[in-house]
């Protein structure tokens, strides 16, 4: 149900979703090396004369210690954060004629939908299955900054560790924020008509590469070490985090469809006509057999089965159903009564035999020993034995609405 206080002042105006508060969360983080890291990346991506090619190359030789250049790991997530807020992140259908681009309400739907059919198909919750809201929206929400436990957040334990780096004044923290500015000047420098400047830009990205190593190598020893570690980690937990929102969200209308597609192909199932079609024409053997099955299934499913304490309901509908109706061992007619409605024993001719005859050939059947037993002993045993066969076929019933009620 919409709240509708408030709900006039938002009708004729966009909400104007964006990344922002991510973005400025990852401003934080920019100090000492970390800055100029940041702007060398963002000027990379945006400047407008260097090739695809050369960008490419240029931010490979330069990415030779990934956890100290983290200004690449930062404008990575910053981009694919916007990705996500203007839907570019779902691929556009190439096979269709003026596709529609996607959309973050399509996401936002599409999200929420898995929350829903995950529990209900799967029969567990979506973070189980690696669908929670955060699995692919994360990074939006603030999963770097705040935490569900007592432990830092990754923000906070990068930023102190950048901190605590950039504190050491180190030479080669210093080295390579010039080998930084060095490169940058060059790539604002370069024009249209500029030539023959692809040896220069190798040289000092090499320059860049050099510096990252020198300042990894200053970090080998504590108390350097311990952040440096902490970089690796962040860095590790970021990436990790992109990846799994790519991969969730890249494919998510294919994978709401073919839940939403699935749970109605089952609903169908109900129909025993439309139930035969599918089972024909289904090629999936898995589809086969649940259509094939569905209604022995069915006819398992019992609400009188249901319950936690198994014993207590085979009890419960033992009695119900008047069993165990013989009780007095000694009762050789009602035994041998009983013994006739059981349905394991074969009683073709048992009206021409006295009802201790009954009681032998009734265990003969059951493979209860007879050999120097009384017609009282044999009694007692046969006597047990069908009372406990009346409990376990009850408690089969109830193995069999388990069964056909458990997702699997």
């Amino acid at each position: 149900m919409t709240v509708n206080k408030g709900f006039l002042s938002l009708v004729e105006n966009e909400p104007n979703f964006s990344n922002q508060a991510l973005e400025n969360s990852v401003g934080t983080l920019k100090l000492g090396w970390v800055l100029k890291s940041s702007q060398l990346d963002s000027l990379i991506v945006t400047n407008p004369i260097l090739t695809a090619s050369q960008k490419t190359d240029l931010k490979a030789d330069i990415n030779n210690v990934s956890h100290i250049n983290l200004g690449r790991v930062l404008g990575d997530l910053i981009r694919h954060s916007a990705t996500i807020i203007d839907g570019s992140i779902i691929p556009v259908q190439s096979d269709v004629t003026n596709p529609t681009p996607s959309t973050f309400l399509e996401i936002l739907q599409n999200v929420q939908t898995i929350q829903g059919l995950i529990p209900e198909l799967y029969g567990v919750s979506a973070s189980d299955k690696s669908r929670s809201v955060n699995d692919h929206l994360g990074t939006i929400n603030n999963i770097f900054v705040d935490t569900e436990d007592s432990s830092a957040p990754v923000f906070t334990t990068l930023l102190e560790s950048i901190k605590f780096i950039v504190t050491a004044d180190l030479a080669t923290e210093t080295a390579l924020e010039t080998a930084y500015t060095n490169l940058i000047n060059f790539i604002n420098s370069v024009v249209g008509d500029s030539t023959d400047f692809q040896t220069t830009l190798d040289n000092l990205a090499t320059a860049v590469a050099t510096a990252h190593t020198n300042l990894n190598n200053a970090l080998a020893a504590e108390p350097l070490l311990t952040h440096k570690n902490r970089l690796i980690t962040t860095m590790n937990e970021i990436n990790a985090q992109i990846t799994l929102e790519n991969a969730n969200l890249t494919g998510i209308k294919t994978f709401t469809e073919t839940l939403t597609n699935n749970i109605s192909f089952a609903a169908l199932a109900e129909d025993t006509t439309l139930r035969g079609l599918m089972s024909k024409v289904a090629q999936n053997k898995n589809w086969q057999t649940y259509f094939e099955d569905y209604e022995t299934n069915q006819n398992n499913l019992n609400p009188i089965y249901t319950g936690t304490d198994k014993d207590a309901i085979v009890d419960r509908l033992l009695a119900d159903n008047g069993l165990p109706d013989v009780t007095d061992a000694t009762d050789i007619v009602a035994v041998a009564a009983k013994a006739r409605r059981d349905d394991r024993i074969d009683t073709a001719g048992y009206d021409r035999l006295t009802a201790e005859k009954q009681i032998l050939d009734a265990s003969k059947q059951l493979l209860i020993t007879t050999a120097n037993r009384t017609i009282s002993s044999l009694s007692n045993t046969l006597l047990n034995n069908m009372n406990q066969h009346d409990r376990d076929k009850i408690a089969k019933q109830l193995d069999l609405n388990e069964s056909a009620d458990t997702l699997s």
